[in-house]
């Protein structure tokens, strides 16, 4: 004797396989979603909502007056999982510490917001930009001067989004 066991005929499963019972239901599901009104967007022309914590490119703040928001405490840099952020500080001719390096590897990035979450002056942000690419690794690699670039062409935006998320936080 085998120790397989056969499972026992089953009239109701011939006739439903013999019948093509599943492809005819799966063609009526089709049907339906056939006839209804398409949801499709034009992309570049329509775009969808994005939620108000959408995280997306990084970008340094400055105060109002211009100076960097950045006090080099490297916290971003500890929080983050993909260890995609490098630190490298100075002290100034006044007494203060501020970064004198600081490098983010977007392809390394998983904008999980942590470093967000850690930044105790709000110096490092996502934005709302998720329309950028590069064509080679080294377009991903943000350096101190391009994430502040970013930061002042897009602060109204990022201000904006700050308010509108404070009563949440």
């Amino acid at each position: 004797m085998s120790a397989t066991a056969v499972a026992p005929f089953s009239l109701k499963d011939f006739f439903k396989s013999f019948l093509l019972v599943e492809l005819f239901k799966g063609m009526a599901l089709t049907g339906r979603y056939a006839l209804r009104r398409k949801v499709t967007l034009q992309y570049p022309e329509e775009k969808t909502p994005l939620s108000p914590r959408f995280r997306g490119l990084h970008a340094q703040r400055r105060y109002p007056n211009g100076e960097e928001r950045c006090i080099a405490c490297k916290l971003c840099e500890a929080v983050c999982p993909a260890m995609a952020i490098t630190i490298e500080s100075g002290e100034r001719a006044d007494g203060t510490r501020r970064t004198t390096r600081y490098d983010i590897d977007l392809t390394k990035c998983i904008f999980c917001g942590f470093c967000e979450e850690a930044c105790p002056v709000d110096a490092i942000v996502e934005t709302h930009i998720f329309e950028y690419h590069g064509e080679k690794r080294g377009d991903l690699y943000f350096t101190k001067e391009m994430l502040l670039a970013v930061g002042d062409r897009y602060e109204k935006e990022i201000a904006a989004a700050k308010a509108a998320d404070a009563k949440y936080r």
